[in-house]
């Protein structure tokens, strides 16, 4: 049980909130979201379902020159695609009226005054947490002049920056956030959804708690960084006389060779580093989704890393260790070939093909079994054969014998090369008995290879990924560096290969998920055609 657990445990017991639980997950929809915000939405959604409460999704759209309707709706898809669903939907921008009345009466109680100062002014004003701040000359202006200028601040009187309400709590604070913060901005621009009604905006910390109170949420569950802005959430809901929630903080959840600020994922999006918000080196949800993540493994992923008091950096390893828990499970195993060399049978019958049985996923019976065809001449990986190996080496060389997968065992007996030295085939001879059910089937060899039938293989586009950062923690820069400079310059390869021909578009699309023998974890892209299937390497099969 971890802390966030007993907290609601103890609440239930003490019959708090009637013994109710309602969380809610409120994204701004300012970007695409991305892994930690997977973990909010698992922790929140996770404890609604746990406790038989309600989970609302609540959009925090209080700045609308940097929130689009694109953002919602890519929020909504990544939630659902996850597993979860809300109990309701709202807008912050929903509360704009009642939340622009208690502004009015925290100025009617003389909690809040109108400051003609600039933003640096007023910056300049809080001082530093060991020193007290200095008051605005603004700061005891009657409640009249204060309602008035709100009041023409609403109307569009003044122009963006001029003026701001600030709530009058306490300059001296140690806490800077108490430190008489803004409630209202002067913003001429155009809401997503309120249109040009409004040109004045509150402020994250005077709409976040309110918006709670409102929708009758008991329990606020955000990350670490919000921690300093709770005596603030309390202020406002007490101040108000209003319902008032009860904020937790846990840690935000931090990956190694990752970038999770929303401003530097959209630099690199607008930049063009990536190709967009769904590129499968990006950590949002929907770059995930397209890599071939599942939401199952992201979800166990959360659960796995769980709840902490303190920051810290979990290793992308995990993650990729939770893709492969469950891809093993569910993937269709096929054979693919990513950097062929020619392979030729000496002793096989030139026209003769044979279909030969491939098990589609050991792990489920269920899965059943496939026809592979098999032909005089294969396609291999170029690295499972030497021509000069080692004792270490026990694939393909001269004078040894590997197993085909599924089908027989081969010895290799010389190579061809071109004018430059590279092989260009491997020669070999098979032993017809030595196929499953005939007499030498059970006959050791060290190792098997994959292959494909050249007559039959599909050509296809192969996008291999790596990190998209090529150190532990890109933020970390040397002086006159940005993360920019730690981007990878091989996070992605795209090459062309050779597939199975049972793998046509219908049906790399309806599975999506495939295991390549022997290479790795694959995912049918979106990209793909009738001409030219595209798949995307999810993960590798070892860490």
């Amino acid at each position: 049980m971890n802390f966030i657990e007993q907290i609601i445990e103890e609440d239930i017991q003490n019959r708090k909130n009637d013994a109710k639980v309602h969380t809610r997950f409120p994204p701004e929809p300012n970007g695409y979201l991305h892994i930690g915000h997977a973990k909010s939405i698992c922790l929140n959604f996770g404890m609604a379902k746990k406790y038989n409460g309600k989970c609302n999704l609540r959009f925090d759209d209080t700045n609308p020159v940097k929130e689009d309707t694109e953002y919602v709706d890519s929020i909504r898809e990544d939630i659902n695609w996850l597993g979860f669903q809300w109990a309701e939907e709202h807008y912050a921008s929903d509360y704009f009226d009642q939340l622009y009345l208690w502004a009015e009466q925290l100025i009617a109680e003389g909690l809040a005054y109108v400051d003609d100062q600039t933003q640096e002014e007023i910056s300049k004003g809080r001082g530093v947490p060991t020193a007290p701040g200095v008051e605005s000359p603004y700061r005891n202006r009657t409640v009249e002049e204060n309602l008035d200028l709100f009041r023409r601040m609403r109307a569009g009187e003044f122009p963006d920056g001029s003026r701001v309400l600030r709530a009058k709590i306490d300059m001296a604070s140690p806490n800077m956030h108490f430190r008489d913060p803004i409630m209202y901005r002067i913003l001429h621009a155009t809401h997503h959804r309120t249109g040009d009604k409004w040109c004045i905006y509150p402020m994250y910390d005077f709409a976040h708690g309110q918006s709670d109170s409102i929708e009758g949420i008991t329990h606020s569950i955000c990350t670490l960084e919000f921690e300093v802005h709770r005596p603030l959430y309390d202020w406002f809901c007490e101040a108000l006389r209003i319902h008032h929630p009860q904020q937790i903080e846990f840690a935000r959840l931090n990956l190694n060779y990752t970038i999770m600020s929303k401003r530097k994922l959209l630099q690199l999006v607008k930049e063009n580093y990536v190709n967009g918000w769904d590129d499968p080196r990006m950590p949002t949800i929907c770059g995930l989704r397209r890599r071939g993540y599942t939401p199952a493994a992201i979800r166990n992923f959360a659960e796995t890393v769980g709840v902490a008091k303190r920051d810290n950096i979990i290793d992308v390893s995990l993650l990729e260790f939770c893709a492969r828990e469950d891809l093993n499970k569910t993937a269709i195993r096929t054979m693919a070939v990513l950097d062929p060399v020619k392979l030729i049978i000496d002793n096989y019958p030139d026209d003769q093909v044979e279909e030969m049985d491939a098990v589609n996923n050991p792990e489920d019976p269920e899965a059943g079994t496939r026809k592979v065809p098999f032909s005089k001449e294969l396609w291999i990986e170029r690295a499972d054969f030497r021509e000069n190996a080692d004792k270490k080496f026990y694939r393909l060389t001269i004078d040894r014998e590997v197993r085909l997968k599924y089908a027989y065992i081969i010895k290799c007996t010389h190579v061809v090369k071109d004018d430059a030295g590279n092989i260009t085939e491997i020669h070999c001879t098979y032993d017809p008995m030595t196929k499953s059910g005939m007499p030498d089937s059970n006959r050791k060899v060290k190792a098997t290879i994959h292959w494909a039938s050249v007559k039959h293989a599909k050509k296809a586009e192969i996008r291999l990924f790596d990190r998209l950062f090529s150190v532990p923690d890109p933020d970390n820069c040397e002086e006159e560096q940005t993360f920019l400079d730690h981007l990878n310059p091989n996070s992605l390869i795209v090459q062309e290969g050779w597939i199975e021909p049972s793998l046509t578009l219908e049906k790399a699309m309806a599975i999506k998920h495939f295991q390549f023998e022997r290479l790795g974890y694959f995912y049918a892209d979106p990209d793909s055609t009738e001409e030219k299937l595209v798949f995307n390497k999810t993960v590798s099969l070892k860490q």
